[in-house]
């Protein structure tokens, strides 16, 4: 891994060169200060203030010279513009091509200093954090705040080039109009989706797209995704438009809302569906509970197994969740809850959705890697709404060659076609990605290794100043620039889950227990729904499918306002912390004090506690991004790996507890699996407050 000190070296330009960021004399700075503060020279504030004025002096200097530099290319649009406007009375085909040709070279000049931008942006990031980490002390923070946020702030031009932006729209226009070898009447502002097709265009739109780093909808979704969008060079990026397969990828998203559909499904009959078979109750816990008990395995060899395929683990999901489905359908005449467990067991032997984001990460373009990531939390969300809907449709009964059809086994049955159609078109349309086929052709030669950039973690899109994974390793290989160990050894990915736990540091621990603690809570509120609805309120089994849809159906309009509004307007670690206090009020608002529990309260509380356990899951996993271990960031033990443990270990937590608390009777049922939620719930905000200024 090359430093950033050399590649900035190798990639500047020579006529530039006295604009760039000084990172040496910078990283020198930084070694002076941990000595004088280690030796008494100078204290900590003196540190902070010379150290500030140094780096505002290096943003200066290259913001005055974005600005030069805007004007330029501004200046000869300007000019390219009355040329335009003299030809276009000619209709000179020929010299309508010279112009266009002109507009494009001015482009290739803004592709030019889209690279020196990026490039100095990447290098005050990385000596933020390096200040940091060699200080002991989060001047990150208060630089961001103080500098981004104040009204004279240098800093905005490099992390929102506004003024680059308007060069970029200007040449789009001009060239959209002089499009065909002629005028045209066709506006990229009266037309926004007009793609202009143009190399330069694409070529600066992926340089913004790499350089631009603001919240937006789409990167809000895909922190819920746990895909990471990778940095330009890395390599799933070499992934074309002509290697890029459609259908597959199609594949991957319906194989994510059947799997939300087949969980979701069977919970507004899952009580019912125990007692018919002689059971409490309250056993639709170990019903609901054994699917996530065998997500916690699947979910390991399904995350090695995509190193070398993602056809056969698609294949064996879908035939694992037919078998458990067809199972599960026949307990009932089989009058077996041990086939009825056995056959969600099987249903969570077949959960693929590691698989099912690694696809995205590695074999999705770039330029739409961000619409996929919102595909596959779209395809979740839609799944987890029409799961209970179904159930609440399928209530008949009769009665074929013995097996019964009714309001429990139809789910079975609905969810064994489903998979079984699944399966064939899978088996007619998939094609394996060629990177895939090339990786297995050379495994079959030598084992040497099969290091890939795994599709764990989003990368943390909400702040502007953040790293991706590959300059995170960058990052780690500088910081070791003065130890002995040797770089390579100290950013390769963890090889059990025992060494990924080791490289977990306080921050990650917290942010770990934050979505232990919400997906505790969203299970105990979807588990028990039907079993405390119908003890206090008598709903019937339609009513509790329409409050869950209800509730899944809320997903996706409170990503828009979150993820268009609020991360615009606040930090992550403010929205987290007010998150886990309005989840702790519904905990609250959920319990029941008096003899009389109404319904008002029920589904007032439901929604608070379930509306902002989804929120609390976006800025916790664009956190957790921000403070892990570049080392988790790839193999099969990763960052992804892991959160989807911790959240499965709560579902299998949250569902046991509620067949344990059956057994002190319903009435008592509500209460007793709240108080773990609670104590939960105030243990991670005590925890957040405890390590809140390290989240940034």
């Amino acid at each position: 891994m090359v430093n950033f000190g050399k590649r900035l070296m190798a990639d500047h330009l020579e006529e530039w060169r006295e604009y760039y960021i000084n990172y040496k004399m910078m990283k020198k700075k930084v070694k002076q200060y941990v000595q004088q503060t280690q030796t008494g020279g100078k204290n900590r504030e003196q540190v902070l203030k010379e150290f500030s004025r140094v780096l505002d002096d290096q943003i200066e200097k290259i913001v005055l010279f974005l600005l030069q530099q805007q004007g330029h290319l501004a200046s000869r649009i300007e000019d390219l513009g009355e040329q335009r406007a003299a030809l276009m009375e000619q209709s000179d085909i020929s010299q309508i091509c010279q112009l266009r040709e002109a507009y494009r070279e001015v482009g290739y000049d803004l592709v030019k200093l889209l690279r020196f931008l990026d490039i100095n942006a990447t290098g005050i990031r990385k000596i933020l954090k390096k200040f940091d980490k060699r200080f002991g002390y989060k001047f990150t923070d208060y630089y961001v705040s103080t500098r981004a946020n104040h009204p004279y702030s240098q800093l905005q031009q490099i992390f929102k080039q506004v003024g680059v932006v308007a060069v970029v729209g200007a040449l789009s226009r001009n060239l959209a109009y002089l499009q065909d070898n002629r005028g045209s009447f066709s506006s990229i502002y009266d037309h926004p989706s007009l793609t202009i097709k143009d190399p330069v265009i694409e070529q600066i739109n992926h340089s913004v797209q790499k350089l631009t780093h603001s919240t937006n909808f789409l990167q809000f979704l895909g922190q819920h995704a746990l895909i990471v969008a990778e940095d330009m060079h890395s390599g799933s990026d070499l992934v074309d438009d002509q290697s890029y397969h459609f259908l597959s990828l199609l594949l991957n998203l319906v194989n994510t809302f059947l799997y939300m559909v087949n969980t979701y499904i069977i919970v507004p009959t899952a009580d019912d569906y125990s007692v018919s078979l002689g059971a409490a109750a309250t056993v639709c816990g170990v019903i609901i509970g054994s699917m996530a008990v065998a997500q916690i395995f699947s979910s390991v060899y399904f995350s090695a197994w995509s190193n070398k395929s993602y056809f056969r683990p698609l294949v064996f999901s879908s035939i694992m969740l037919f078998l458990g489905n067809l199972l599960y359908a026949l307990a009932y005449d089989l009058n077996s809850l041990t086939a009825l467990i056995v056959g969600r067991l099987l249903c969570g032997l077949g959960s693929a959705r590691a698989v099912n984001r690694r696809y995205i990460s590695d074999c999705v373009p770039l330029k739409t890697r961000l619409q996929a990531s919102a595909g596959f939390v779209s395809a979740s969300a839609l799944g987890m709404a029409c799961g209970p809907a179904l159930a609440g449709l399928l209530q008949t009964k009769f009665r074929i060659y013995g097996l019964t059809f009714n309001q429990n086994t139809l789910p079975g049955w609905v969810m064994c076609l489903a998979w079984l159609a699944y399966l064939f078109w899978l088996w007619i349309s998939f094609k394996e990605p060629d990177h895939i086929a090339t990786d297995n052709s050379v495994n079959t030669q030598s084992s040497g290794s099969a290091h890939r950039v795994s599709g764990n973690l989003e990368d943390g899109l909400g702040q502007p100043l953040l790293l991706d994974a590959n300059e995170r390793q960058d990052e780690d290989v500088e910081d070791n620039d003065d130890n002995e160990e040797d770089p390579e050894e100290s950013h390769k990915p963890a090889t059990s889950l025992a060494a990924a736990y080791r490289l977990l540091t306080p921050s990650v621990k917290v942010q770990l227990l934050i979505y232990f603690m919400l997906k505790f809570a969203m299970e105990i509120l979807l588990s028990e729904s039907s079993v405390v609805t119908t003890f206090y309120f008598n709903w019937t089994t339609s009513t509790v499918a329409i409050f869950l849809a209800v509730l899944g159906l809320t997903v996706l309009p409170v990503n828009v306002i979150v993820g268009s509004y609020v991360t615009n307007l606040f930090q992550d670690r403010q929205i987290l912390v007010a998150s886990e206090i309005m989840v702790l009020i519904g905990i609250v608002m959920s319990f029941c004090f008096t003899p009389h529990y109404s319904v008002p309260q029920y589904v007032t509380s439901a929604l608070i506690t379930f509306v902002f356990a989804e929120v609390l899951e976006g800025v916790n996993l664009s956190l957790l991004s921000r403070v892990m271990s570049s080392r988790l960031s790839r193999g099969t033990y990763n960052g992804g790996l892991l959160s989807t443990e911790a959240g499965t270990l709560a579902r299998v937590a949250a569902d046991m507890t509620i067949t344990a608390a059956g057994n002190l009777g319903q009435s008592r049922l509500l209460n007793v699996t709240l108080l773990p939620s609670l104590v939960i719930c105030v243990s991670s905000i005590v925890a957040t407050f405890c390590t809140y200024n390290s989240l940034y």
